[in-house]
């Protein structure tokens, strides 16, 4: 595959998965309510901290400095690395502000319509609250004075360095004050020379798995294995399906036949397995691929492991079920732990 097509697998695969933890967001909220949704990303973004926070700060530059400006940059340069757009604004060394700018990330397009103020504060608790505490400063906090399901003006808020240690309680406050003015000079870039527009693509997309595997072990712990792998097959399954035609577009897939549909997604599949492998087909209708190492699953155990690769498959069901010639997906685990994957004819024949 060259290397324009490369570029453009993970640019699709990183379009899918940010659209399946959407519409795994819009699932849980509608079915299961705002102060449920709300627990989920508390959790979901504590998982989050605590895997990448603390390890992040060498590799952006950021030991050293005040632990309020230090913070505040590691949002804007970790943000950056997932394509969201944050500025930085720094009042003094115990004071330094975040805005996120529209459109968000995390609510693109309209779904930032359906969501409770409960994700908001989920979030900001799970993480932004958190941050003093994995530093070691007990008297580190975060101030929030806009949010967008308030029709404010967006995420916006500082850290604040205070003279007293905080309670669980304070850690996370909000006020009503108008953030400083934006200056482009004192905004902290990545290094050009080290982020590459290709090693950027590739951790936009692992920005968006990250956010999937983390959240679907997070929706196992809160609400049950059964649920939680209902809630995300399902999405997966129509995100795969809503989201065929612009992925193909991407890949230069065809929809005709089922060697095509085998095609797309070998493309959508490429750097997500260890290895994949098109069998020699003894029956001349028959269009299969096999699958080893699921990366989704990597460092998981059962049964997440289990509901991550199922969930995952069911993106490639939505697709095939998105074609104009229907195809179905059988789809058989191996002993060793590999997908044995046959693209099935749903049609009808002709008479």
């Amino acid at each position: 595959m060259s290397k324009i097509t490369e570029s453009s697998s993970v640019h699709a695969q990183a379009e899918l998965y940010h659209a399946w933890l959407l519409g795994l967001m819009l699932m849980v909220v509608t079915q299961h309510g705002n102060t449920l949704t709300g627990e989920w990303m508390f959790r979901l973004f504590r998982r989050q901290h605590l895997a990448k926070f603390k390890s992040s700060f060498e590799k952006l530059g950021l030991a050293g400095l005040p632990d309020a400006v230090a913070c505040a940059r590691y949002h804007v340069l970790s943000n950056q690395i997932g394509g969201v757009a944050v500025e930085f604004m720094p009042e003094n060394e115990r004071k330094a502000w975040v805005r996120f700018r529209y459109p968000r990330w995390m609510y693109a397009g309209p779904t930032i319509c359906a969501m409770p103020i409960e994700v908001s504060r989920g979030f900001l608790r799970g993480w932004y609250a958190h941050n003093g505490v994995s530093l070691g400063n007990p008297r580190l906090g975060f101030v929030c004075v806009s949010e967008d399901m308030s029709d404010d003006y967006g995420l916006c808020g500082y850290f604040r360095e205070y003279d007293h240690d905080l309670t669980p309680e304070q850690r996370l406050q909000f006020s009503d004050e108008p953030p400083p003015q934006f200056d482009t000079s004192e905004q902290p870039t990545l290094p050009p020379s080290q982020w590459t527009p290709a090693r950027l693509a590739n951790a936009q997309r692992s920005y968006a798995l990250e956010y999937i595997r983390n959240g679907v072990a997070e929706l196992i712990e809160l609400v049950g294995l059964e649920i939680a792998k209902t809630l995300a097959s399902r999405s997966a399954r129509l995100i795969g399906m809503q989201y065929y035609a612009q992925t193909a577009q991407h890949l230069g897939a065809c929809d005709g036949s089922a060697q095509d549909a085998r095609q797309y997604l070998l493309r959508m599949f490429e750097q997500m397995v260890d290895r994949v492998e098109t069998p020699a087909e003894n029956d001349a209708t028959a269009v299969s691929l096999r699958l080893s190492g699921l990366r989704i699953t990597h460092g998981f155990s059962e049964p997440a492991a289990c509901v991550l690769a199922d969930a995952w498959l069911q993106l490639a069901h939505g697709a095939l079920k998105a074609h104009r010639a229907i195809f179905g997906l059988q789809v058989q685990r191996g002993a060793d732990g590999s997908y044995y994957c046959e693209i099935t004819s749903f049609n009808k024949r002709a008479p």
